[in-house]
C-alpha cells in the first residue's frame, strides 16, 4: 500500500500468503554437456526407426528413462536437488523416488497444452536442448477462485497476473509442485526443443507418512 498522504494510517504491510515456489538451477556447462550428449545419443537410438516428426507433431519416450545408464548423471542431479527442496520446505521425511521420467521432443510448431502431474509431490524438467523461440515454460495460477472476477489492469505485474513465464536454456533444471499447472507455447525455432520431464513421490507413502487430513 502507498502510505503517502494517508495520515489515518500508522503502519501498513502487504503480507504474502501461501506462496507457490519453483526451484531453478543451471547445471555447470561441462556437466551439462556430458549429460546431454549421453541423452541425445540414447534418444537417437530410440528414434532410429521412427519417422521424422512433422511440424507441430511432438514425441514422448517411455516413462522409465531414470533407469537407463545414459541418464545416471542426470538422476544424480535430480536426487540432490530434490533433497535440497525437501530441506527447504522443512519436510521431515526424505525417502523419495522418481516415479516417472521421459523425454519430450517438440519440433517447430509443436506445443504442450496446460496440464499437471497428479499423484506425485514434485515434478520437474531438465532442458537438454533449447533455442530462441522455444526457451520458455508457462506456469498457471493454481488458485481457481481468482478467475471469478477479472477486472482490467493498467499493468501486468507479479501480483496480478494469472500466468508466469519462466525463461530456460540448455542445462536448466526446474523442480515445482506436481499440482502446479504448466504449459509450453508453440516452438517457433527451426530446431527441436528437447527436455526430460520427471516426477517425484515419497517412498512407501501410506506406510510412513501422516494419515490424510480429512
Amino acid at each position: 500500500m502507498d502510505d503517502e498522504n494517508k495520515p489515518w494510517i500508522e503502519t501498513s504491510a502487504v503480507i504474502p500468503m501461501f506462496p507457490t515456489l519453483i526451484w531453478k538451477v543451471q547445471v555447470k556447462a561441462n556437466l551439462h554437456e556430458t549429460i546431454s550428449a549421453k541423452i541425445l545419443s540414447e534418444l537417437a537410438r530410440m528414434r532410429h526407426d521412427a519417422p521424422k516428426l512433422a511440424p507441430g507433431q511432438g514425441w514422448q519416450s517411455e516413462q522409465t528413462l531414470h533407469t537407463f545408464e545414459a541418464l545416471k548423471n542426470l538422476v544424480s542431479c535430480i536426487n540432490m536437488m530434490t533433497k535440497s527442496v525437501l530441506r527447504f520446505l522443512r519436510i521431515g521425511y526424505e525417502d523419495f523416488e522418481i516415479t516417472g521420467c521421459w523425454a519430450n521432443v517438440l519440433p517447430q510448431g509443436a506445443a504442450h497444452k496446460v496440464h499437471s502431474h497428479p499423484n506425485n509431490f514434485l515434478s520437474g524438467v531438465y532442458y537438454v536442448q533449447t533455442h530462441e523461440g522455444g526457451d520458455t515454460i508457462n506456469f498457471h495460477d493454481p488458485r481457481n477462485q481468482t478467475g471469478i472476477i477479472r477486472p482490467p489492469v493498467v499493468e501486468l505485474t507479479a501480483d496480478n497476473t494469472d500466468q508466469v513465464v519462466v525463461s530456460v536454456k540448455s542445462g536448466t533444471l526446474l523442480i515445482f509442485p506436481a499440482y502446479l499447472q504448466h504449459s509450453v507455447d508453440t516452438n517457433r525455432s527451426e530446431e527441436e526443443r528437447i527436455s526430460i520431464s520427471f516426477n517425484i513421490m515419497f517412498s512407501a507413502f501410506t506406510e510412513n507418512l501422516s494419515k490424510p487430513l480429512w
